[in-house]
């Protein structure tokens, strides 16, 4: 198992647990992610995922995508996007 870069936090919206993620490279719904930061370290599947008040199944590098979590993410934080050794 190794991760892989694909964005970071640019904004959470606490009221509705939601995280804004600038992305560097592409992300799917049911991937998993692991959102780490200073004080944040969780892993986590991605459930749903919009990208201007669209649901999207694909988030697209340089894309802003909205997506729901489990913890408190904060701005800055890394998403990596786990992948399992048989996917590679």
């Amino acid at each position: 198992m190794f991760e892989q870069k694909v964005g970071r936090v640019t904004h959470y919206f606490a009221h509705i647990q939601v995280a804004a993620i600038k992305l560097e490279d592409e992300l799917k719904v049911g991937d998993r992610v692991h959102i780490k930061g200073h004080t944040s370290d969780f892993t986590q599947p991605i459930n749903s995922m919009e990208y201007d008040h669209n649901k999207i199944e694909v988030g697209k590098k340089g894309q802003e995508v909205a997506v729901g979590v489990a913890e408190h993410a904060r701005q800055h934080d890394e998403v990596f996007k786990v992948v399992e050794a048989e996917q590679v």
